[in-house]
């Protein structure tokens, strides 16, 4: 994996802790720091010993997003093409993140705006602090939603809210989100991280193959029948069912125990 200070990576007890580090920039995207995401990501993918993800930022803000720094068009040249920019950089880690058979939490320490606002909202769980702020701030320089945000917008909001905050970017508070189901919990700032990382050890010690799996069926029943959505169930239940996960899980409830879940 390519190291870059862009991202600070560490595992320790199944969690890989990724944080996005340009605090002077609001952890706004370069391209170094777009890499560094994707190769965290894709070792959470292959690596056995990594079994839930934490992603958040470094200093006062979570991301800001895209760092314009180097689209000024004042200093001429042609048009940039963003179409480029998303498919090389933020949907190859979208889709990691949504694809990873594994939890991500997210805690947002501070301001999400833009493509950073909407990185958060595909991961699995996430978490913010009080002082924290969404904006989908695209209209304001004349751009769309991207990064996924057009999609968890209008699924988890709706019409009407998706299309207000897109078209305003008004900014939404942390409990706002929570309250509108963008998000799991507001917290307090000084107890974020530490709400963030019991969960992620938490998760780190549960039957991973069977929380992977409940990721993926959630996710496909928003575009799945009823008929096809019990179809799936039926399908990754086998699956759970024949884990070492599951085994443990019930011995040790007919022992009266705590399951001792090793990820297999």
């Amino acid at each position: 994996m390519t190291q870059s200070d862009t991202v600070l990576v560490t595992l320790a007890d199944g969690v890989l802790q990724l944080v996005l580090n340009r605090p002077d920039k609001l952890n706004s995207f370069n391209e170094e720091m777009h890499m560094a995401l994707r190769a965290a990501f894709e070792r959470a993918h292959s690596d056995n010993s990594v079994r839930t993800v934490l992603l958040t930022g470094a200093g006062r803000g979570f991301s800001a997003g895209q760092d314009l720094g180097d689209r000024d068009p004042r200093k001429g040249g042609p048009a940039p093409d963003l179409g480029h920019t998303l498919e090389t950089f933020y949907n190859p880690t979208l889709r990691l993140i949504r694809s990873l058979s594994k939890p991500v939490i997210c805690a947002v320490n501070g301001v999400a705006a833009g493509a950073g606002a909407n990185i958060a909202f595909a991961c699995d769980i996430v978490f913010a602090a009080r002082s924290a702020k969404f904006i989908q701030a695209f209209s304001k320089i004349g751009l769309v939603p991207d990064a996924g945000g057009s999609w968890h917008l209008a699924r988890i909001l709706g019409e009407p809210r998706a299309k207000a905050l897109a078209l305003t970017a008004e900014p939404l508070t942390a409990e706002q989100a929570a309250e509108w189901g963008l998000i799991w919990k507001a917290v307090d700032d000084e107890k974020l991280l530490e709400t963030a990382h019991a969960l992620a050890l938490s998760l780190a010690k549960g039957p991973t193959r069977g929380l992977g799996l409940t990721k993926q069926l959630i996710q496909a029943a928003a575009t799945n029948s009823l008929d096809q959505q019990l179809d799936l169930e039926r399908d990754y239940q086998r699956e759970a069912g024949r884990t070492k996960d599951y085994a443990e899980g019930v011995t040790a409830f007919l022992e009266k125990r705590p399951a001792n879940f090793r990820g297999e």
